[in-house]
């Protein structure tokens, strides 16, 4: 049985964030959207070590914060993705669904990256 990525985007997760999260070293996410959507995967698969590593050294917490148990990630809308000031900084636009505790959560953010030797990173984002 083939298992749907769970950042939405129709493909098997083998296709689509899995190869992000177990690929070779050499093999990044493409984009400031791919690579938001692998980071929302690794939340759902609660992925630490992929987290840690895909967020920009000057941001990132030293300690990976824990995961809420008993939390489901429920889905992923990307709104938008726009490049800044040039081809290495970019912002993805999304809202990610969740529930805990039988409350339902939505995560609306606008989150920045920045691309450093080829590679992209998470910056930071701003709530809506």
């Amino acid at each position: 049985m083939i298992q749907p990525c769970p950042c939405g985007a129709g493909l098997a997760y083998a296709d689509c964030c899995g190869r992000w999260h177990a690929g070779p070293q050499h093999l990044r996410a493409p984009t400031a959207e791919a690579l938001m959507r692998s980071r929302y995967s690794a939340y759902v698969l609660e992925d630490a070590e992929y987290l840690q590593q895909t967020w920009h050294t000057s941001t990132r917490s030293t300690t990976p914060a824990p995961f809420e148990p008993g939390l489901r990630w429920l889905g992923l809308e990307v709104r938008k993705h726009t490049q800044k000031q040039d081809a290495d900084h970019a912002t993805v636009e999304f809202v990610a669904r969740s529930k805990s505790g039988g409350r339902a959560f939505r995560l609306h953010e606008t989150s920045r990256f920045v691309r450093q030797g080829g590679r992209w990173y998470y910056l930071d984002g701003e709530i809506a």
